[in-house]
């Protein structure tokens, strides 16, 4: 996890490592540790609640109860799991802005792993699903999707391959955090040796926001344009379907643009600082501490929306919700009819025959926009 306290004083001097924040220090930063001692603990209450109840829900129904047809149902099963051990990480980063760090070293290298790697994962596995929906509209015409040993097999890969790739960021945490003693407290952050300290934080600051934001962004982008202008021309659809689905689309970039832009831009403004040495000014300093401290919350947020964005949003998710409502509803003796079932709202992403969509069943795999 970012080092809230980035230009902190230090109380003592490192033989064989070097802190950037100890030699680059323009001030005493006790108003920005109070700052976090009473903001980081309720927002990460607030995001913990929230996002524990919408992942937990995804996790049960995609294990329980819904097949996995396609490989976005698969990210977005990842996804939620990458976002609940996200969120276990916070209990633990509330606890040290407001006491300091009292686990440990080891606790400490483990907790700053997770969380740097579970969180480059959530984005890696936005851009798939991205991928996977241009996929599923642009590189397959007949609109049948297989779900053979082999492609079970290839989706694993790429479950592999993403999460590899989001524990080779995290490997620096793992590797480099540790705690430190500093205005009578012990804080837990990343600490380099003397040779490699500026450019390998100022690196891993660059690497975290190119993959951590403008791949996934970029990736986001081109996808759900090619998947709109595709759903603009879809034959057969009403103009309102047509529009709600787009709106989605809309909806999910806008969210990841608004919730990881403005914490990757203060990132930019660290590495140009570490790099440059730019910020000079205590008031600066202070200024620029608050700021990732409320963008990186922000950015967090992100774990609570998407399970709203990525299933909650699917119809066939929705109705699996209502399903087991309703059997809930019959074990308690109610009637069936109480719970009403919501028919699945789709858009068609193939060209099918009359036929073919007079004879696809529930269980039928077609390339689909569910909305």
């Amino acid at each position: 996890m970012d080092d809230f306290e980035y230009h902190e004083d230090e109380d003592y001097n490192f033989n064989d490592s070097y802190d950037y924040n100890y030699e680059h220090s323009v001030c005493d930063k006790e108003d920005v540790r109070s700052f976090a001692g009473v903001f980081l603990p309720v927002i990460y209450a607030v995001v913990l609640v929230v996002g524990l109840a919408g992942n937990a829900l995804v996790v049960v129904v995609y294990t329980s109860r819904l097949r996995l047809r396609t490989l976005t149902d698969v990210c977005i099963l990842n996804l939620a799991i990458s976002d609940l051990l996200l969120l276990f990480t916070l209990p633990f980063w509330a606890a040290d802005a407001v006491h300091g760090w009292k686990l440990g070293s080891a606790a400490c290298k483990i907790n700053s792993f997770l969380y740097s790697t579970n969180f480059s994962c959530g984005m890696l596995l936005l851009a798939c699903i991205s991928v996977d929906r241009y996929r599923a509209v642009a590189r397959n015409p007949t609109g049948r999707i297989g779900t053979g040993a082999r492609v079970r097999r290839q989706w694993l890969l790429v479950c592999v391959a993403l999460w590899t790739l989001a524990s080779f960021l995290g490997l620096p945490e793992l590797i480099f955090s540790t705690t430190r003693h500093s205005h009578h407290r012990i804080s837990c952050t990343a600490i380099y040796p003397t040779s490699m300290a500026r450019p390998a934080k100022a690196a891993l600051e660059l690497l975290e926001v190119m993959l951590r934001f403008l791949l996934p962004f970029l990736v986001m982008v081109v996808c759900y344009c090619c998947v709109g202008r595709v759903l603009s021309k879809a034959a057969g659809v009403r103009r309102d379907r047509k529009w709600r689905a787009l709106r989605v689309l809309l909806a999910v970039v806008a969210v990841f643009l608004l919730t990881q832009l403005p914490y990757n831009v203060v990132k930019l403004c660290r590495a140009m600082d570490v790099i440059y040495i730019l910020v000079t000014d205590c008031e600066v300093s202070k200024g620029l501490d608050r700021a990732l401290q409320v963008t990186e919350s922000l950015a967090l947020a992100h774990a609570c929306i998407n399970p709203l964005l990525y299933a909650f949003i699917g119809s066939s998710f929705r109705g699996h919700i209502l399903k087991a409502a309703k059997h809930l509803g019959q074990r308690l003796g109610r009637h069936p009819r109480q719970v009403n079932e919501e028919p699945a709202v789709e858009i068609a992403l193939n060209t099918c025959t009359q036929n073919q969509s007079q004879s696809g069943s529930e269980e039928q795999d077609t390339s689909t926009f569910t909305i």
